[in-house]
């Protein structure tokens, strides 16, 4: 592991499993717990990157699949890397594609060398074969300060044999991408799989602890459309008693904010989802009252803000009546003002949680956000 990418637990509240850290990284500290918001094809759907930095967003992510296609990663690397061609001079993390390739399963075919696929109809349909050297050398080129393993990504519900599959070859291709690894300004996260088995994704860590000194894990194969209460079954007890204690744990591709506050009791630090803006798409914003659909049409008279307890630029300064009628009319900005609540709606609750473990009061937080309305929304 780079000494440059190290993480320091500053505070461990008493109650529970949850810690505030700093993270760092080549273009700068990352405080957590955090929300990271998803820029898929190299952009946050309808938000600017200065809007983003607005909004107190500390890292954005990007998404190996879709950027190796277009514009593809020897473009990226003329530019002079992600940070230079999207603007973006905060912390950047990419994912594999791991995810994207194994819900292409039609097309999908296994094997200890790697994983080919056929590509979606945008991208022409093309068949692909990645290495985890090949993946290793797009996410360099694509210049990151995170990077993630190629891993498998078991659905739910899936067989038993099938998700021990899918931790041996994570486990292979981790020792490949270690080893394939070799940009100093970047640091290589793995991921644990394991799907809904407690034996698995204890496996599933012992063996990546055993490939290398990898700077933090990735939690995968959760909100793949399992229960709630089943993902926490083994998430809680991974994250609490097993995990190292001294490395960033990255909880991929969940973005509730329950399932946040709640992960973040079990000891998470880091998260990620495109719920934020795709809700924001249709016109439906996180609330301290719950979820709410801007569409409905008692909101066509209802000059408050979107949510009076929000700080964010939106609450402030439009009503939920002229929210309502953006989205009605189909205007852009309407939907591009209901991302952006939602985005800073999630960073500024990952904020007040690590206050509450600054102040040794998670627990607190915790009961007093389970008894309010806004805990409804799973």
């Amino acid at each position: 592991m780079d000494k440059l990418f190290t993480y320091d637990v500053v505070a461990q509240d008493e109650h529970t499993h949850a810690r505030a850290g700093v993270f760092h990284t080549a273009h700068g500290p990352i405080e957590t717990p955090v929300f990271m918001p998803v820029g898929t094809k190299g952009a946050v759907k309808g938000i600017t990157m200065p809007q983003l930095e607005s909004l107190g967003t500390q890292i954005i992510l990007g998404n190996t699949y879709h950027l190796s296609q277009r514009p593809g990663p020897d473009i990226i690397a003329e530019a002079g890397g992600l940070h230079a061609f999207n603007n973006w001079n905060k912390p950047i993390l990419t994912d594999s594609g791991g995810f994207q390739v194994f819900s292409l399963f039609d097309t999908v075919k296994l094997s200890d060398e790697g994983v080919a696929f056929t590509t979606i109809r945008e991208y022409g349909g093309q068949k692909v074969f990645w290495t985890p050297e090949i993946n290793m050398d797009i996410q360099q080129k694509i210049g990151a300060d995170i990077v993630m393993q190629l891993d498998q990504c078991p659905a739910y519900p899936s067989p038993r044999d099938f998700v021990e599959r899918a931790v041996d070859y994570t486990t292979k291709w981790a020792e490949r991408c270690y080893k394939a690894h070799t940009r100093e300004d970047q640091t290589l996260f793995a991921i644990v799989q394991g799907g809904m088995h407690m034996d698995l994704r204890l496996k599933s860590l012992h063996e990546l602890q055993e490939v290398g000194d990898f700077s933090g894990f990735g939690i995968g194969g959760y909100s793949v459309g399992e229960p709630h209460e089943l993902m926490f079954e083994t998430l809680e007890p991974l994250v609490s008693e097993h995990m190292p204690k001294n490395k960033p744990r990255y909880l991929m591709g969940v973005g509730n904010p329950t399932t946040l506050v709640r992960a973040v009791a079990a000891g998470v630090d880091m998260f990620d989802c495109v719920l934020p803006t795709r809700t924001g798409r249709t016109g439906t914003a996180f609330s301290s009252k719950g979820r709410m659909n801007l569409r409905n049409a008692h909101y066509k008279r209802d000059f408050g803000p979107l949510d009076p307890q929000c700080a964010c630029e939106v609450c402030k300064n439009y009503s939920r009546a002229y929210l309502h009628h953006l989205i009605g009319q189909k205007e852009m900005v309407g939907f591009t003002l209901v991302s952006m609540h939602n985005v800073y709606y999630l960073i500024n609750l990952m904020k007040e949680a690590r206050e509450a473990i600054l102040a040794h009061s998670y627990k607190e937080f915790v009961e007093k956000w389970m008894s309010s309305e806004a805990a409804a929304d799973y």
